[in-house]
């Protein structure tokens, strides 16, 4: 049995897993807020209550809102602050007494889209988060590939390709800089822009509605948004050339963007074809959380 725990920034999930893929249990919990250790204790309680009701042990693999540094062993980039330089992998083998394997999310919703979704049967998955954040993983031949500094796939803290007028100013990042592809890509960014721009405080989903009802001002932040994705996507296809590229997070629920984004990636793509697919999660919101599971595939 594989066990798999999704934490994010305001709930955790838990799922178990047979060896067949199949979901054994599944359950969720709100995240304590700004509190480590009530986090770890959240955690391992969650394991233990999955294992009492299954009645039987399980590995435990953790996707999280950050990496772990591959010197300290601290974690570090979790936009779930109070993670940030705190030994989780360590702190929970002590508690449950037992190896855990850690990932980031998005590298969890990578693999569990190159395992059985969307990605099934590709050489190279690239899964992206459109999200409260932008965030990337990368999976090559089954395998999710962590990098030299732990921090593969994370484009969203590349700067935008070729920012035009319509990009200035260069928008403030969390992470300290200006420019990010996060800072104009993530869902906030997208809401920001539209009020900016329109005076319309919209959700994105609204947004979304109104624009394929024709609302003009509507389409056009979608079209400003495609078209910066298009160009930052681009980017690493032209490095990577993956097969595929699975969309997950909030905003991957607009479903023009799979029929705009080859459109507004084309002109940047350095080949004379374009064959890189667009998909959306065969396993919708619980993919991070298989992902997590699939750590000790």
């Amino acid at each position: 049995m594989r066990i798999g725990i999704d934490l994010g920034g305001t709930k955790i999930e838990i799922i178990a897993l047979g060896d067949d893929g199949r979901t054994l249990l599944r359950r969720r919990t709100v995240t304590p807020q700004g509190d480590y250790m009530a986090t770890v204790m959240t955690l391992a309680g969650l394991v233990e209550a999955a294992e009492a009701e299954l009645g039987r042990r399980g590995s435990v693999g953790i996707g999280i809102p950050g990496t772990e540094s591959p010197t300290g062993g601290l974690i570090k980039n979790a936009n779930s602050t109070c993670l940030n330089g705190k030994p989780l992998r360590r702190d929970l083998q002590a508690v449950l007494q037992r190896e855990i394997r850690l990932a980031n999310d998005a590298n969890c919703f990578a693999l569990s889209e190159a395992v059985d979704g969307s990605g099934q049967g590709a050489e190279i998955v690239f899964g992206i988060i459109l999200g409260t954040g932008v965030g990337g993983g990368i999976v090559i031949d089954g395998k999710v590939i962590r990098g030299a500094n732990a921090i593969s796939g994370e484009w969203g803290h590349n700067p935008l390709p070729l920012p035009a007028l319509d990009d200035l100013p260069l928008p403030d990042c969390y992470c300290g800089r200006q420019g990010c592809i996060e800072s104009y890509l993530s869902g906030p960014a997208l809401v920001r822009e539209h009020f900016n721009r329109h005076g319309q405080q919209l959700d994105v989903a609204e947004i979304d509605r109104r624009a394929s009802a024709g609302d003009a001002a509507c389409e056009s932040t979608l079209q400003r948004f495609e078209q910066r994705l298009g160009k930052a996507l681009a980017g690493v296809i032209n490095i990577l050339d993956p097969q595929v590229i699975v969309l997950g997070g909030g905003l991957s629920k607009m479903t023009r963007l799979y029929r705009h984004l080859p459109v507004c990636c084309g002109p940047h793509i350095f080949s004379d074809v374009f064959q890189t697919r667009f998909e959306p999660p065969k396993h919708g919101d619980s993919s991070g959380v298989r992902g997590a599971a699939w750590l000790w595939n």
